[in-house]
């Protein structure tokens, strides 16, 4: 018996036993309890039973077995991975890290490098992640090797700022730049080189300057500095979460209150215009990249409402929303019988969902429980 087997075996066994303990599937009470942890439980056990490739150890792109591989959101599957490691310490997760590892980078072309700046801080952050809880060294230095290449992204063109695409050194984007200013945050929080703050102001001082619009809290995609044409049509929930994100990195160094200010305006400007006018839930942004964008914007929203200095009515009403979005997510919008969910997460979904809108909603129940752990959700 194969060790892929025995794996998929495993997480069978937990997914059943778990979905045991969670609320009732088929309830025409739409006002239950939802057991987060149960919850929680049931989403991630599905999410790498029908979407890992044990064969070649990485994420397939959909839960139908579609074995295309994308670099950039296998980083956001293996956030999932972490959350549900934390959460249960479960070694069964831990494998997957461990196994990730090794699919992923020989998948990669032997390499964490690739051409594209934000993929590698997406994947930078989720390794500096399993490294904190594993303690495994291998993550922590791929990650600080990939933040040294990183680094070479940043140019004079548009003032400034970390390059999308090594051959493309003069378009500037909120999504080059907010992940690597996290990146930079973390990595002096937790190893003390001055020079990674430094990096992580200059990354953010740059981005405030040229892509948010402080008026409104509002964070564009992109800056051209061939014509200095900023995308000001381009705001997306991903963007939001990155720079509110870094804002929230900054001020845990520094404890200046500005950088929670922009935190709250980034998040602020979410949730009164990228929502769906009728429900106010996060809108969707398709399928594909932008599957996984409202996922991204609740990681680091869900780290927000937990700074402990946020005031009681902005937090409050964050908690509101969020629960709004998850609790509407699960009881409605989950097909509870493959555990899948779609990029609106009021739309129950057929049989196949591809990894990125899978990854986002893995988050949110993830988040959840994290939030009701600390006792955040209660009603």
């Amino acid at each position: 018996m194969s060790k892929y087997f025995l794996l998929f075996f495993l997480a069978s066994f937990l997914f059943q036993a778990c979905s045991k303990n969670d609320e009732p599937v088929n309830t025409g009470d739409e006002e239950y309890t939802i057991n987060w942890n149960a919850a929680a439980d049931s989403s991630s056990n599905a999410f790498v039973m029908s979407y890992w490739n044990g064969a070649d150890s990485y994420f397939n792109y959909n839960n139908s077995g579609l074995k295309d591989f994308h670099y950039w959101p296998q980083a956001h599957a293996l956030d999932v991975v972490i959350d549900a490691y934390l959460r249960t310490n479960d070694n069964f997760y831990k494998t997957t890290m461990n196994q990730w590892y090794d699919g992923v980078k020989k998948k990669n072309g032997n390499t964490f490098l690739n051409e594209y700046y934000d993929d590698m801080e997406w994947n930078a952050l989720a390794m500096l992640r399993a490294y904190n809880a594993t303690q495994d060294a291998k993550f922590k230095t791929s990650a600080i090797d990939v933040w040294k290449d990183i680094q070479t992204g940043w140019n004079s063109n548009a003032g400034g700022g970390i390059s999308w695409k090594k051959d493309q050194p003069y378009s500037k984007n909120a999504c080059s730049n907010g992940p690597a200013s996290i990146l930079a945050a973390r990595l002096f929080q937790q190893f003390g080189d001055v020079k990674d703050k430094e990096w992580a102001l200059k990354i953010y001082d740059w981005e405030k300057e040229y892509l948010f619009n402080p008026a409104n809290g509002a964070v564009y995609d992109n800056i051209d500095s061939r014509t200095g044409d900023i995308q000001k049509s381009w705001i997306f929930t991903y963007n939001q979460g990155t720079f509110l994100g870094s804002a929230l990195e900054l001020y845990n160094i520094t404890k200046e209150r500005g950088y929670l200010n922009d935190a709250i305006k980034a998040a602020d400007y979410t949730l009164n215009s990228l929502v769906d006018s009728n429900t106010r839930l996060l809108k969707s942004e398709g399928n594909g990249d932008g599957g996984l964008f409202k996922g991204i914007f609740i990681r680091y929203f869900a780290q927000l409402i937990l700074c402990p200095d946020l005031d009681a009515s902005t937090k409050k009403r964050y908690i509101n929303f969020f629960k709004l979005n998850a609790e509407t997510l699960w009881r409605t919008g989950t097909n509870k019988q493959l555990i899948l969910f779609s990029n609106y997460w009021k739309t129950k979904p057929g049989n196949t969902t591809d990894l990125t809108t899978q990854t986002s909603g893995a988050m949110l129940v993830e988040a959840a429980a994290l939030l009701e752990k600390q006792g955040l959700l209660a009603n």
